[in-house]
């Protein structure tokens, strides 16, 4: 249930303009300090990740999701391995969802 709340959370930033989408564009918004969450695919590739974590080393939070590329794209309408969100009340509640779906400590 919480899996179908995040997803539809991600559609309306989507649709609100606050959500960015791929390597470069994501890479580029946790650099001038504009992202305030990262999300990966679950089969995203070990190097993306890297990039993204090396990236957002400046205390960006990057969270590893249980959701595939072809959720994200069923959920946003875009088939990318990251997704990034410009908007804090988004990001806050994106994890929020995720982590009351998660029976783990998550850390980002």
């Amino acid at each position: 249930m919480a899996q179908d709340k995040f997803l539809s959370l991600l559609g309306m930033c989507r649709r609100a303009g606050r959500l960015q989408w791929g390597h470069d564009t994501c890479i580029g918004s946790v650099r001038n300090g504009s992202a305030a969450l990262c999300l990966l695919a679950a089969d995203a590739s070990a190097r993306l990740g890297r990039e993204v974590r090396r990236a957002a080393a400046d205390g960006t939070p990057v969270l590893d999701t249980v959701y595939t590329m072809q959720q994200f794209e069923a959920a946003v309408g875009l088939h990318a391995g990251v997704l990034s969100t410009e908007d804090e009340g988004f990001a806050k509640e994106l994890l929020r969802l995720y982590r009351n779906d998660s029976r783990e400590d998550i850390s980002v």
